[in-house]
């Protein structure tokens, strides 16, 4: 085999298509832009997304950027900041008022980051698997 004998094998390569040719082309004339209107003519073009003057979608949609609207205000706690409460007994409002977790809060979640050595009980709290294990090794209780 020698590379100037190499040739695509037989229906890979089609001819160029040549509009405007004749009508023996099947592309003569109009050559495939059909009748009259802007895309019909010599630099008829409109930007993407341009609808005929109807608004378009990217224009009708709302703007909500990336936040998620089924995310109502929950919050992560680290244990190593519930570690930091003198309280015993640790609520939503307990950790609102320390300014641990912002006043706009509705839910927490307690994650393992951080360590925990005291006691406390949480309540009304939502804690991963890792942190109430954490958290009862240490004594305390999560209600």
């Amino acid at each position: 085999m020698q590379l100037n004998t190499i040739k695509p094998p037989a229906g890979a390569k089609h001819a160029r298509r040549r509009v405007g040719r004749g009508i023996g082309s099947g592309l003569g004339k109009t050559a495939g832009r059909g009748h009259k209107g802007q895309k019909s003519r010599a630099g008829g073009f409109h930007k993407v997304g341009f609808e005929g003057g109807q608004m378009p979608l990217q224009r009708r949609l709302p703007k909500r950027g990336f936040v998620s609207l089924t995310r109502k205000g929950g919050v992560e706690v680290r244990l190593s900041a519930l570690s930091r409460l003198s309280e015993e007994t640790i609520d939503v409002l307990t950790l609102k008022q320390a300014g641990i977790i912002p006043n706009s809060a509705v839910t927490v979640k307690v994650i393992l980051s951080g360590g925990i050595e005291r006691a406390v009980r949480l309540q009304g709290v939502a804690v991963t698997k890792g942190a109430k294990a954490a958290i009862e090794a240490a004594g305390g209780s999560v209600e």
